[in-house]
Order: C-alpha cells, then sequence, then structure tokens
C-alpha cells in the first residue's frame, strides 16, 4: 500500500494524518494509477514513487511554506492534483481552487473529490487568463505550482493571483539556484519579493526547494500578458 511506504516519513515532514486522511490519499493514488492507463498523467505510477515522488513532496509545504488557517489556497496547473489536493487532505481548513487548462485533467480530479468526499473549487482555464478574472485576480492568500517553468515565467501566471500579504510558494529543485537569482527582477516587476528558499531531500528524489515569495504590493494591471510572450520574453 502506497500509505504503508508514505508513513515512516510523515513526522520528520510535519504532517501527522489521521486513518480517514490515509484512507484518502490511498482512494487518491488508486484513482491515479487507473485512470493513468487512460490518459496521460504522471509517468510515476510505481506505489513508491506516488508516496515519496508525489505525495510526501506535496506535504512538504506543510513543513516549509507556513499556510494561514482557513487560507484561500489556489494550486496553479494542477495538472494530476499535486500539490494541492493532497494539501487539502491533510489540510481540510483550506478553501482549495485548482486550476488547470485542460478539461480531461480536471474530470479526472473531479472524480477524485467525490470519491475522497474532498471540496475544492475547479477552474478550467489557462493561468494567464485566470490571472485577470476578476474573481481570482489577487485573491488567494497562498498560491503554489509544481510546474516546471521558469520561475520568471511561472512568477507571471501566479503573483497576479495572489493578495497583498498573500504568499507564493513554487516548488522547484534544489539546483534552481541561478534560476531562482535571474527571476528577482521579473518578481519584483509583478508586486513580490524573494524572502528565502528552504532547501529538503527527499528519499530516492533527490534535493528539492520551495521559494517563499510575499506579495508587498499590487501586480500592475498589464501583468499577465497573454499566449507566448510570457515565455518568449520574460520579464528581466
Amino acid at each position: 500500500m502506497v500509505t504503508e511506504i508514505l508513513k515512516p516519513y510523515l513526522e520528520e515532514h510535519g504532517a501527522l494524518l489521521s486513518e480517514k486522511q490515509l484512507s484518502q490519499l490511498e482512494s487518491y493514488a488508486r484513482l491515479l494509477t487507473e485512470w493513468n492507463e487512460k490518459m496521460n498523467l504522471t509517468a510515476i505510477v510505481d506505489e513508491e514513487g506516488i508516496a515519496l515522488k508525489h505525495f510526501l513532496d506535496s506535504l512538504a509545504l506543510l513543513r516549509y511554506a507556513e499556510i494561514p488557517k482557513g487560507a484561500r489556497v489556489a494550486d496553479v496547473g494542477t495538472g494530476a492534483g499535486f500539490p494541492g489536493v493532497v494539501l487539502k487532505i491533510a489540510r481540510p481548513d483550506i478553501e482549495l481552487v485548482l486550476i488547470d487548462s485542460l478539461q480531461k485533467r480536471l474530470k479526472f480530479l473531479e472524480e477524485v473529490l467525490s470519491q475522497t468526499g474532498l471540496s475544492a473549487e475547479l477552474v478550467h482555464a489557462r493561468a494567464e487568463d485566470a490571472g485577470h478574472d476578476k474573481k481570482l485576480r489577487e485573491s488567494f492568500d497562498f498560491v503554489t505550482a509544481r510546474a516546471v517553468a521558469n520561475l520568471s515565467v511561472l512568477a507571471e501566471y501566479c503573483l497576479p493571483l495572489v493578495k497583498e500579504g498573500g504568499v507564493f510558494a513554487p516548488m522547484k529543485t534544489a539546483e534552481a539556484e541561478q534560476e531562482i537569482a535571474e527571476a528577482k527582477p521579473a518578481v519584483a516587476v509583478l508586486g513580490g519579493e524573494i524572502r528565502e528558499v528552504k532547501l529538503y531531500e527527499l528519499p530516492v528524489a533527490g534535493g528539492r526547494s520551495v521559494v517563499i515569495i510575499d506579495k508587498v504590493r499590487q501586480t500592475p494591471p498589464k501583468y499577465p500578458r497573454q499566449g507566448t510572450k510570457i515565455s518568449k520574453k520574460p520579464i528581466k
């Protein structure tokens, strides 16, 4: 069972889960494996990989980033639901919004929510469109993303969603030091300020990091830009 592999690592990552929460994770893992046979959700489908590279990595946010009680949280480009769904299982008090551009992934997440008894809002939108949606823009206490995009690009997608006083906490590899340094001008233009980078190790997966970015002022109205401008001409 996936949760039997996960259990020995939970305490050191600050995640003490009840039997109900472990059962929800087990259901999630089962659905991920089943649905992955008919659509490409993840390349990681073995039990150890799901337990440590998906679940434990997602739970690391609870230790390395402070998520206020009852916080409104967005997971941008959520894909198969990491880290958002795992956070909701561990912290049912948060108000979770899962944003993704592919409807089929949201159908999978709808089934996960149904089977696990979780509640979350599913938003079918590109991140650059979500950032201009009045219901979403600068409305979140905490925004995260586990996407592989460069941080300068990711910041333009995500910081417009964070309200002043909130936090953007992207999850990166431990080797992202130069990328983080190069993203500082973009982060500043978008109203953010990099506070610190938390490094940690995952068993079998190596070094990871969480970048803690405070939203210190409003994002200028023209951001995020549309289409390929964000990736082809990152803010410098």
